[in-house]
């Protein structure tokens, strides 16, 4: 590390990017990327996935050593060789998972994080220090509390304290409302905010919420495959501006508008009961009915067990107890009870939960229907060529790109994976829709797809669930909105006449 005579500037630290380049053997994942960080300002960093944000922030801490190029810190070239280094100079990062020991208290996990640990820690001389030191801080976190006991809001606070007290004066944040509830986000960012003005602070955001941008962000920076797309003020852009910008000369689909009238009850869970891995109670005595013609989302912070509801509708985890009727028949989740009713699944982590990672795209595109006519014989003779036919068709339909039908799917991108499972999923006829997540860490152009895709099965007359913790996904898309927290449904209403301040205040449980 390159330190020069003179200390570097106090307050609020600059950062520059110059020219840098990183390839992983034969990939260039970044190609003369510049970017340029005003000390005590608000950067947002933009791009879809595998533009390179990760990489970029990885080269400024160290975690990587970049194939070319540079980085100025308080306007001095740094040659930052490890995370250690970085922290030296004032960088800190809070990642989009947490990074907090879930046993130890908030205190312990504060003064564990420094370098200068002394051998016996004298709790009682710390504690006062910490107290002293939240006293000039925005945030209020319970000291004595065990991580593992406080909620995703306090403990994300926690990590962006946890820096603060490290003395990092240049924070990087990667998508550090992920875990959040719209009210703790906006406390969050408004308290970071708050510290950036008084020049205390500057912050380079990661983040897909243009919400956030514009609320929150004075300069923004825009990746596309690795390469510079574009820079700006924000305050001189709009999120179209923005959202163009990431994904290049690619077309966006067009949402269609909501039509057609509601119909009868399809899909309805009487006092649904289930359990985590763990065995404890996931799902508690959940009542709901999803009628044709409508979206119902269900909104939540991650772990509330909507995961287990989803998993017991896809026939992945058994029910304690309750039952599920689709237009009035008991149902099972079996395959066959599946197609009978034109039950679709779009589950979340698809190549985990939908697909054969090592078989082909044509035939996970069959897996409905491949011991039917016409793909098979008697139930068991299969037509290959017929595989083919229909693969070739619904990659055109849906814009699956592979270089083949014959390409193993999990050589595709996230996007595209995403694509294949709508392709097979709402190919035919589909009376029931099961979505969780449809959209996570997928990039504009698939977002968009699988939004209008959502969208139009509703408007033919589906009975659409829509599981995602994106409740902006969930507000643009849900005809009615319900929340679960605990396992239970807490608070319901029009996704029209839904407020921010209610929702998330039912999701944080209160």
């Amino acid at each position: 590390m390159i330190i020069g005579e003179t200390p570097l500037p106090s307050g609020a630290l600059g950062v520059d990017v110059v020219a840098m380049t990183m390839r992983f053997g034969g990939f260039t994942a970044l190609d003369s990327v510049e970017l340029k960080v005003r000390p005590g300002s608000f950067h947002a960093l933009l791009g879809e996935n595998g533009a390179g944000k990760s990489t970029l922030v990885k080269c400024i801490m160290g975690y990587y050593r970049a194939t070319q190029g540079g980085v100025l810190v308080g306007g001095r070239e740094q040659a930052i060789a490890n995370p250690k280094e970085a922290h030296a100079l004032g960088l800190g990062m809070v990642y989009q998972h947490f990074t907090l020991v879930p046993a130890m208290t908030v205190a312990e996990n504060l003064v564990l994080a420094r370098d200068d640990v002394p051998a016996v820690v004298d709790w009682t001389k710390e504690k006062k220090q910490l107290a002293a030191f939240l006293s000039r801080m925005p945030f209020k976190v319970p000291l004595d509390a065990k991580v593992s006991d406080i909620s995703a809001g306090e403990r994300q606070k926690c990590e962006i304290l946890k820096q603060l007290y490290l003395k990092r004066r240049f924070l990087i944040l990667d998508e550090p409302t992920s875990v959040l509830t719209p009210g703790e986000a906006d406390e969050v960012l408004g308290m970071l905010r708050a510290m950036v003005v008084a020049g205390d602070l500057t912050i380079l955001m990661i983040t897909h919420k243009f919400r956030e941008v514009m609320a929150f962000a004075d300069d923004v920076t825009i990746l596309r495959r690795g390469k510079l797309a574009g820079r700006g003020r924000v305050a001189d852009l709009t999120p179209d501006d923005m959202a163009r910008t990431m994904i290049g000369a690619e077309q966006l689909t067009v949402q269609p508008p909501r039509v057609g009238e509601v119909g009868e009850p399809r899909l309805e869970l009487t006092k649904l009961t289930a359990l985590d891995d763990a065995g404890a109670i996931a799902v508690h005595g959940v009542s709901l009915a999803v009628r044709g013609g409508e979206i119902v989302g269900i909104a939540g912070v991650s772990g509330n067990g909507q995961r287990q509801l989803v998993e017991v509708l896809a026939g992945q985890r058994e029910a304690e107890s309750g039952e599920i009727h689709i237009r009035g028949d008991l149902y099972s989740a079996s395959r066959e009870e599946m197609r009978r009713h034109k039950m679709s699944l779009l589950p979340e982590e698809p190549l985990k939960n939908a697909c054969v990672g090592g078989m082909s795209v044509a035939d996970n595109i069959a897996f409905r229907e491949f011991d039917r006519a016409p793909f098979a014989s008697g139930g068991w003779w299969l037509n290959r060529s017929a595989f083919r036919k229909d693969a070739e068709r619904k990659i055109g339909l849906y814009k699956i790109k592979t270089r083949t039908p014959d390409t193993p799917i999990s050589a595709l991108s996230g996007g595209n994976v995403q694509r294949a499972v709508l392709a097979r999923e709402l190919g035919g006829e589909v009376e029931v829709l099961i979505a969780a997540n449809p959209c996570f860490g997928l990039d504009f152009a698939a977002v968009a797809q699988i939004h209008a895709e959502i969208m139009a099965a509703r408007n033919r007359g589906a009975a659409v669930l829509l599981v995602s913790e994106d409740l902006d996904e969930l507000l643009e898309l849900s005809d009615r909105l319900v929340v679960m927290f605990h396992g239970q449904l807490v608070h319901e209403a029009r996704a029209s006449e839904a407020n921010l301040t209610e929702i998330g205040r039912h999701m944080a449980g209160h």
